[in-house]
């Protein structure tokens, strides 16, 4: 099962993002969170730990920020392992270099052009769906 965590408060961008997330047919599951803080009840609640991914993070959110849930989530040895693609409208390179400092595996300024934002979307969401596959035998299932 592929399960996606998607956390964006912009609920334009969040539609776009699952719009995007749905064409290309290999998610079972896309979760969504409107900020840091729901994120965080949402995966100790539901122990999504286990089943998630890939996150699919917003850099600038109310309550608890992107940058401060990147933290949060790769020192916690039960999510560390999960990918983490940092989605922004930012290019600023302070925020590129933070969010890999912070174990981000990703960056992705996201473009203003629908039809862009979802082949970027598509191209990062497939990469990390196979680097999930390859390095997990299991998780490939057999045709």
């Amino acid at each position: 099962m592929v399960e996606v965590l998607l956390i964006e408060d912009n609920l334009d961008d969040a539609r776009l993002a699952i719009r995007a997330l749905k064409k290309i047919n290999i998610v079972d599951g896309i979760h969504h969170c409107g900020d840091g803080a729901e994120a965080i009840d949402f995966i100790y609640k539901n122990k999504a730990y286990n089943d998630l991914k890939l996150i699919l993070l917003d850099n600038k959110m109310p309550k608890v920020g992107g940058l401060e849930l990147l933290k949060i989530i790769k020192r916690d040895e039960l999510m560390r392992h999960i990918p983490v693609v940092v989605l922004t409208s930012s290019s600023e390179g302070d925020h590129i270099v933070e969010s890999a400092r912070l174990g981000a595996n990703a960056y992705l300024v996201k473009s203003v052009e629908l039809p862009d934002f979802e082949e970027q979307l598509s191209k990062v969401v497939l990469y990390w769906m196979n680097m999930n596959n390859s390095q997990n035998p299991s998780a490939v299932s057999e045709k």
